[in-house]
């Protein structure tokens, strides 16, 4: 799901919370692994993730983040979408 006829890549940030540092709750990885699921890349952080996937599947995974933390106990998404110079 990686490929797409576009060609470019975007970059999704993303941050779930209620955060307790050093602790991420299941909201937090049932958002990692929706992302993954729907053909990101996704590096987890300390106090936010970053998922890099091609255009054309990005808005997926916006979507699948967001309702798998929500439907996790998540109480706030933050999300940040940009195009990738690391293609």
């Amino acid at each position: 799901m990686d490929g797409g006829d576009d060609g470019g890549v975007q970059e999704l940030e993303f941050t779930v919370e209620p955060f307790v540092e050093g602790r991420p709750g299941p909201h937090v990885q049932a958002a990692v692994d929706a992302a993954t699921a729907a053909g990101g890349r996704v590096e987890f952080g300390p106090f936010g993730s970053t998922c890099r996937a091609s255009a054309d599947v990005m808005p997926d995974i916006v979507a699948a983040v967001t309702r798998a933390a929500f439907l996790h106990g998540a109480t706030h998404v933050s999300l940040h979408v940009a195009e990738s110079d690391a293609g």
